[in-house]
């Protein structure tokens, strides 16, 4: 595995597949390699991108590799796609968009199932993230499975949330408001060509004014169409002053704190069930009873299971 690592730091692309691969499958050698990349951490850019299926999102990003690549930094892309029922995998694979850029050795697209998690973010997903940082991509570009009003996952693991909305959203701003609106550092008005785009960016003005948070950063709206790359300029200017907003405030201590927890706890629940699967596995009394009892007592097993493996002083 360090040599794996090794490997990747030098710029090995197989190596970063490998390593990638790894991570998806959540063995108990992954946590030990993630431990041993954090120290190169830290220093990509990170941007998510969420909102409605059908908004755009892939196209959106498509432009804006072309816009970053233009500026001479490296992309990675980590492209969430709904998971197979059957194999936990992408349905959609490497997004069809984005392939004119396969070519280009300085960016890097990897689809990642969403193994049904809210957020369509699972585990892996922040894994990607890492190792393409530790692999020294400049930005990487995170874009969600078509998100909803709970799923705001995102804001997690990005150092700028870009929330994507299109004039036919209509009332779907109502609804999303107390959910992905609120986690927006910067707005996009997709296909500002139709009718109606106008005034989806008033009501997501309006929705800024009324907000009862006290806000650090005015989330810009930047009216786009993607297709056509007109507005992908703002979009990147959006990002950057951001991310000097930032550099000259700092993250609020409340933010950081929740951040770092999320992170904490997302990888204790990882450890724990993968260590609960080993365990099922190899323990015949636990896997007899869930073969032969058509409704097992699972609180009675948890907590069996539980204080076996983690006992209580």
């Amino acid at each position: 595995m360090s040599d794996l690592v090794e490997r990747m730091r030098k710029g090995d692309r197989r190596a970063l597949a490998r390593l990638l691969s790894l991570v998806e499958e959540k063995s108990e050698e992954s946590f030990e390699l993630l431990a041993e990349i954090w120290p190169y951490t830290g220093r990509a850019l990170t941007v998510g991108v969420t909102g409605p299926a059908g908004a755009g999102k892939s196209t959106m990003i498509d432009q804006l590799i072309t816009w970053i690549r233009k500026q001479g930094k490296t992309v990675g892309v980590v492209a969430v796609d709904p998971s197979s029922p059957f194999t936990g995998g992408a349905v959609l694979g490497d997004r069809v968009r984005m392939q004119r850029h396969s070519e280009d050795k300085d960016v890097y697209i990897r689809s990642v199932g969403s193994r049904g998690r809210s957020g369509g973010l699972s585990f892996s997903t922040r894994a990607l993230v890492q190792l393409l940082d530790a692999f020294g991509i400049d930005v990487i570009l995170l874009e969600t499975v078509g998100a909803g009003q709970s799923e705001v996952a995102v804001a997690d693991i990005a150092d700028t949330t870009v929330v994507v909305l299109v004039p036919e959203a209509g009332d779907a701003i109502q609804t999303l408001k107390a959910g992905i609106l609120e986690i927006a550092h910067v707005y996009v008005v997709n296909k500002k060509d139709r009718p109606g785009a106008d005034l989806i960016a008033r009501e997501i003005e309006t929705s800024l004014m009324l907000s009862p948070r006290e806000l650090t950063w005015k989330p810009p709206i930047v009216m786009m169409e993607a297709v056509k790359g007109v507005g992908v300029e703002e979009l990147w200017e959006g990002i950057e002053r951001h991310q000097e907003n930032i550099r000259e405030k700092g993250l609020p201590p409340t933010e950081r704190f929740r951040r770092n927890f999320h992170e904490l706890a997302e990888v204790m629940e990882a450890r724990v069930n993968t260590h609960m699967m080993k365990a099922c596995r190899g323990d015949d009394g636990l896997m007899k009873e869930l073969e032969k009892n058509q409704r097992p007592n699972l609180y009675a097993l948890a907590k069996t299971w539980l204080n076996k493996e983690f006992p209580p002083k």
